[in-house]
């Protein structure tokens, strides 16, 4: 019996996988030129855009990373994801969606290039472009477990299998093949996260029976009054909260939309969705904790543990369908992103010749396979898929979130101060977490320093010639 099961779960999984790529070579007939592969034509209603927001980040760490540490931890051991997630999504649409929109950008980095000059275009998209590595290495490590588990691949050959199915239709779609199967993928992840969930409660005896068996503590929101305490509560918060505000892939999703109203709004929708959903994995964590204590030691494994032997297959088929959906959503925009920065920003400069937009679209595409080649390397070398995650918004955090933020809103933000800021904050992370190891979290020290990276720019160097309309900022 169990021998069949596995051989339908295993059909079910080609079959989604297969039909996600058809999807990918369908929609790769919207794609006409670079803008329709980058940010499809700017041209998606506003359901594709709160789906497309949605599915960005509900991926590895949410369903198996943030699940395994809140049965570990509890509330508190989760702020970082999903609490500090569904807050960037809040800010952007606050403080960030319409001046962006309106200057009709492709990149965040032809703003530094607007704001602060070629030089600081060239190190943020230096310092952008590693940053996702690790981000997507966590959703390739995850799709690989699920090969482990599921059809007893070696996790490294899973991993290989993993890249090479979300490089095929990010390759031929782009943004557009991006957006439709994240409009799919996000109804099926919530329709057997819904199911699991129902299912696992109930086994477990109903909500009340959970809560009343949980131990003292375990839904502690608020740090000890203690400093050490606090600042590692606020690090929690800001890692994703703030460090994810200056990423490409956001911010693609964000430029991608039909119009300026609609993209501050699947921003709004999107966070309440993702707040609301994330929680579904965490809940499922806790009745499997109670119901199956010796489970815990699974780590990042446990709800794949939980759900293969202990539910039917039809449960195991919608789980399985549901995050194999979420990380195959959330590593091909994890890819793209880093790929059209490297492209617009890093090559192009580079080029004497203007470069047209057929070659454009070509060096796009290549830049897909580079990204995805160096994740791949990184996922086959480490397999913690929550500190991969982490680590790439901490980055992203201490060294681009300062200049645009003062470039944004602080008039006499210069170059200098821009680069000193960058260059500041990254060291001092650096130093922090590798070399001298600080109690205090490195990510405060780094931001820190990148805020005083600067102010002391501002200090010693002058006003820029470079300046973005100040009617952009209204």
């Amino acid at each position: 019996m169990q021998y069949i099961q596995s051989h339908i779960l295993f059909i079910c999984i080609v079959i989604y996988i297969g039909i996600t790529v058809l999807i990918g070579v369908l929609t790769s007939r919207l794609v006409k030129n670079s803008e329709d592969f980058v940010l499809a034509g700017r041209k998606l209603p506003l359901f594709l855009c709160i789906s497309a927001l949605f599915a960005e980040w509900f991926g590895a760490e949410t369903v198996l990373g943030s699940s395994s540490q809140f049965a570990e931890k509890g509330l508190y051991g989760v702020i970082e994801e999903p609490f500090g997630a569904a807050l960037c999504l809040l800010l952007i649409g606050i403080f960030f969606a319409r001046p962006f929109y309106r200057m009709k950008l492709l990149t965040f980095c032809d703003f530094y290039r607007i704001k602060f000059g070629r030089s600081a275009e060239l190190l943020s998209g230096f310092l952008m472009v590693p940053s996702y590595l690790g981000w997507i290495a966590a959703q390739l490590v995850a799709l690989g477990i699920m090969f482990n588990i599921v059809m007893g691949v070696p996790l490294i050959a899973g991993i290989i299998i993993s890249a090479s199915i979300v490089l095929i239709y990010t390759y031929i779609g782009g943004m557009w093949a991006i957006s439709v199967t994240d409009f799919i993928q996000t109804i099926i992840i919530i329709i057997g996260l819904v199911f699991l969930g129902v299912e696992i409660v109930n086994a477990a005896g109903g909500l009340t029976s959970v809560y009343q068996q949980t131990p003292d503590g375990f839904f502690k929101f608020f740090p000890d009054p203690k400093p050490l305490d606090i600042l590692e509560y606020i690090a929690a918060w800001i890692t994703i909260g703030l460090g994810s505000i200056p990423q490409q892939d956001v911010f693609q999703r964000v430029m991608s939309a039909n119009s300026e109203k609609n993209a501050v709004r699947a921003l709004s929708i999107g966070a309440v969705l993702y707040l609301s959903i994330a929680f579904l994995p965490l809940l499922i964590a806790l009745c499997g904790k109670i119901l199956y204590p010796e489970i815990l030691k699974e780590g990042e494994q446990l709800i794949p543990t939980l759900v293969l032997k202990h539910t039917s297959v039809f449960m195991q088929v919608l789980f399985f369908g549901a995050l194999i959906s979420a990380i195959l959503s959330t590593a091909s925009g994890a890819i793209l992103a880093p790929a059209t920065v490297m492209a617009e920003n890093l090559i192009k400069p580079l080029r004497k010749k203007t470069m047209t937009d057929k070659e454009m679209l070509r060096m796009l595409r290549l830049s897909v396979i580079v990204v995805t080649i160096l994740a791949t390397a990184m996922a086959t070398s480490r397999s913690d898929i929550y500190e991969l995650a982490g680590e790439s918004s901490a980055l992203s955090l201490v060294s681009l979130f300062v200049p645009l933020v003062a470039g944004l809103y602080i008039k006499s933000a210069n170059t200098l101060g821009a680069i000193l800021s960058m260059i500041m904050g990254l060291l001092a992370w650096i130093l922090s977490e590798w070399v001298f190891h600080t109690e205090v979290p490195p990510l405060i020290i780094g931001l820190t320093c990148s805020f005083g990276g600067m102010f002391l720019g501002m200090l010693l160097g002058g006003k820029n010639s470079t300046m973005v309309n100040e009617n952009n900022l209204v």
